[in-house]
């Protein structure tokens, strides 16, 4: 929510710069950001996130997608009041359709798992995914809740 003019402008100059080299270089969140309205940028410039998802066409490394889908099990924990990760369901792998900001994709339906670009949807089919929800914002995990969701999957 925008509390007045220095939020509007502060929330215009992050997303007019966020791609550039200066605050790629020196700010590391940047890395992480993807603004659905602004898909060519992001491939472009985003130093972290297309790389870590395979997204960019003509670097595709099937070197990461075989690594990551060789995993035994991968659990992915979305926080119920997480207010870093927008939309919370990019903790699955949803997010928003290439160009809108609506409706939130869910993950079994992007291109990424479609397309199984990470190896994703390979670990999904296995059933080595195990999408667990709990309440809380980012990172907000009680003890309980964390040997709920991993330690099956731990060996303890």
């Amino acid at each position: 929510m925008k509390s007045g003019i220095f939020c509007i402008l502060a929330d215009a100059l992050i997303r007019s710069e966020i791609y550039s080299d200066y605050v790629q270089a020196h700010l590391a969140p940047s890395g992480y950001l993807k603004f659905p309205n602004d898909i060519p940028h992001y491939l472009e410039k985003c130093r972290f996130l297309p790389k870590l998802n395979n997204e960019i066409p003509q670097e595709r490394n099937t070197t990461y997608k075989e690594r990551f889908s060789s995993l035994q099990n991968l659990v992915l924990i979305m926080f119920e009041n997480d207010n870093v990760l927008i939309p919370k369901e990019t903790a699955w792998f949803g997010y928003y359709p290439d160009g809108a900001f609506e409706p939130i994709v869910p993950a079994h339906q992007t291109v990424l798992y479609t397309e199984d670009w990470i190896g994703l949807k390979a670990l999904d089919d296995a059933g080595r995914v195990h999408f667990v929800n709990v309440s809380g914002g980012h990172l907000g995990i009680s003890r309980s809740d964390m040997k709920k969701a991993c330690c099956a999957f731990l060996g303890g």
